[in-house]
């Protein structure tokens, strides 16, 4: 066995990557099971390395979805491309801090040339800002805030400093069959659900345009 826990990482990605085509999409195992296997007191001293990783990945297998394996179809979730999963490995062993450009100045331009490609893609002007967030209930949030700030700045109001008491009240239109997150996102703004005004949308989830004008 290796002494490089990274190595040994990668063997057993590799292991597993390679059986995805045969695998179940998952193995009935309840939580009781996964608990014992992962469990147990909290130890007081270290361990080796590299029997770490292979005893965490033998305990985790039971517990794993075969999500990019060729026959799930269980929610729309995409699996890593081979090139994507290898920068992603870059990216944790390379360990930036992408707060500022001095802290890693190849992440801020990474940052940079991602978002003008984005902008580019999606035909938006090359000056419109870009945020890059972890998933669908920071972008709903994201951009709900951005449109509560400037609609109440449009109507002298600066919620920065003075919060959302005695605002001026907000209307959310939102389709009949908005996702969970977006409804999240109006409670974490402090908006509420009930600001949520639903309007009809098709067979494919869009809201249907006469709706709005309503």
């Amino acid at each position: 066995m290796q002494d490089d826990p990274a190595a040994r990482a990668a063997e057993l990605a590799g292991a597993w990557l390679g059986s995805l085509r045969e695998r179940p999409v998952g193995i009935p195992v309840g939580p009781a099971e996964l608990r014992a296997r992962l469990g147990g007191p909290l130890g007081e001293a270290g361990q080796e390395p590299v029997g770490l990783i292979t005893e965490l990945a033998a305990a985790l297998e039971p517990g794993l979805v075969a999500t990019a394996g060729p026959r799930y179809f269980g929610f729309v979730t995409g699996g890593s491309l081979p090139a994507a999963l290898a920068a992603d490995w870059l990216v944790s062993a390379f360990d930036q801090n992408a707060a500022m450009y001095v802290m890693s100045p190849a992440a801020a331009v990474v940052e940079e040339i991602t978002a003008a490609w984005l902008l580019d893609l999606l035909g938006l002007p090359p000056q419109a800002a870009v945020g890059f967030v972890t998933g669908a209930q920071m972008a709903n949030f994201s951009c709900l805030a951005a449109a509560r700030n400037a609609l109440l700045a449009a109507a002298g109001w600066d919620v920065a400093a003075d919060g959302l008491r005695d605002a001026p009240e907000l209307t959310v239109v939102v389709g009949e069959q908005a996702h969970v997150t977006l409804l999240q996102a109006l409670r974490l703004l402090g908006l509420g659900t009930a600001r949520a005004r639903r309007v009809a949308a098709d067979d494919q989830g869009r809201i249907v345009v006469a709706g709005l004008r309503r």
